[in-house]
């Protein structure tokens, strides 16, 4: 336990969350929106003030610091980071943050749009949230604590040990990330300017989570060549190539194969756009699963459906490609087991069970693992994300600074002094 201390991850979610750092998945520079760098600016200055005079943001968006060793012998480099954007799903823009304390278990109903309203009906996790503080915005916008969160606890950690240098510890290094909500968190990323051995992002959900198993992930792209011909001449002449892609989409299974009919550990093929004129159009689509081998197995399918609608189409074509976005951490974290232990030991330590859940998603640490640093997923406590519903509650946000603490505390034990 951490005796005696008042957090500052409350206070520092707050400001941070009414910096808009929304992403933009169309963008072609990097990062993605320069208001990114306006919070990675404030997070320099803030860790410079508590010591860490090495804390410095690139021209990329990438925040890099160390908490120096205070011990006279060598333990492995740890790691721990957060993405500083938010989700384009929903406005980020004028986030309004409100505090309610003392949560009594009845439906929120947020200020600035009274439609919006949070219950535990919708919620179940906010009935664990009774009688303590939980933050929400205020109707209108996302809240953000995907992942403001996990960067306040971050600095929150690093905080208390500059504060408390009696606490021993190796070299702890900090990595703030943009762009991760639009898959590119590690694009820009030099490895060598991080320096650990190993690492953990703070981007996950429940009190007591941990994640180390991610989707594997490819991008799959069918290009339809149609014939075109004026509308007015057409007969006999005209293969409109968006009717086409339309009736593939149609082909597709609905009740299984799809996000909205799997769970757990089954696998999807989802279209995210379609574009096009009538002489060519593009289904763009993402490929979903935890065994890496199988996303070949549905890319068939895929091209397989396709093929089948376009010939029934003479004069048309269509070309499938596939591009590989990520892959399943837990192929690399499973190679370093002394990872994960010292984590449940941390847990435990906190007072917690650790449970391991997968990840139908993907976060910067699938990323991190197969560049060299293996890198599992710590609990934040954020919920609802992406939404105007996003909630954190406080007691998560502060049990897992203690978690990080213990992990930095920890992870001195295994070695003898020089």
């Amino acid at each position: 336990m951490i005796q005696a201390y008042n957090f500052t991850v409350t206070e520092r979610f707050l400001g941070y969350v009414q910096i808009d750092t929304q992403s933009d998945p169309a963008a072609t520079c990097f990062p993605s929106t320069a208001k990114q760098l306006k919070l990675a600016e404030l997070l320099v200055q803030e860790l410079q003030a508590m010591g860490l005079t090495d804390a410095y943001s690139d021209t990329n968006g990438y925040t890099y610091a160390t908490i120096p060793s205070n011990i006279n012998y060598d333990v492995p480099v740890v790691c721990f980071c957060s993405h500083i954007d938010t989700a384009p799903d929903c406005s980020g823009t004028g986030v309004k943050p409100i505090l309610h304390k003392d949560y009594t278990g009845e439906p929120i109903i947020l200020p600035d749009d009274n439609s919006q309203v949070i219950t535990t009906e919708a919620y179940p996790y906010l009935k664990r949230h009774i009688g303590n503080s939980i933050i929400t915005a205020s109707g209108t916008t996302l809240l953000g604590a995907d992942d403001k969160s996990g960067v306040a606890i971050i600095m929150d950690m690093a905080h208390y040990l500059m504060t408390h240098p009696a606490i021993k510890h190796g070299d702890i290094k900090i990595l703030f990330t943009p762009d991760e909500e639009v898959g590119r968190g590690t694009e820009k990323l030099d490895l060598s300017k991080v320096g650990a051995h190993f690492g953990f992002t703070l981007d996950g959900g429940e009190v007591g989570t941990f994640e180390d198993e991610t989707f594997s992930a490819d991008a799959a792209t069918i290009v339809i060549d149609g014939v075109s011909a004026h509308p007015g001449y057409a007969k006999g002449k005209m293969i409109n190539a968006i009717k086409i892609a339309a009736e593939i989409v149609a082909a597709l299974p609905k009740d299984s194969w799809c996000p909205e009919a799997t769970s757990g550990k089954e696998g999807f093929v989802h279209p995210v756009g379609v574009n096009g004129v009538q002489e060519k159009a593009t289904i763009d689509f993402i490929v979903r699963d935890f065994d890496t081998a199988t996303l070949a197995v549905h890319e068939k399918k895929l091209f397989d459906i396709a093929q089948n609608v376009v010939s029934k189409y003479q004069g048309a074509t269509i070309t499938c490609s596939v591009t590989e976005q990520y892959r399943n951490m837990k192929e690399i974290i499973d190679q370093h087991p002394h990872i994960t232990s010292l984590a449940k030991a941390a847990y435990e330590k906190a007072g917690l069970n650790m449970v391991k859940e997968p990840i139908r998603g993907g976060t910067d640490g699938s990323r991190l693992s197969f560049m060299g640093l293996p890198c599992p997923n710590i609990f934040t406590g954020m919920q609802a994300i992406h939404s105007k519903h996003e909630w954190v509650g406080v007691t998560d946000m502060e049990k897992s600074v203690e978690v990080l603490v213990n992990i930095c505390t920890l992870n001195t034990n295994s070695f003898n002094e020089k």
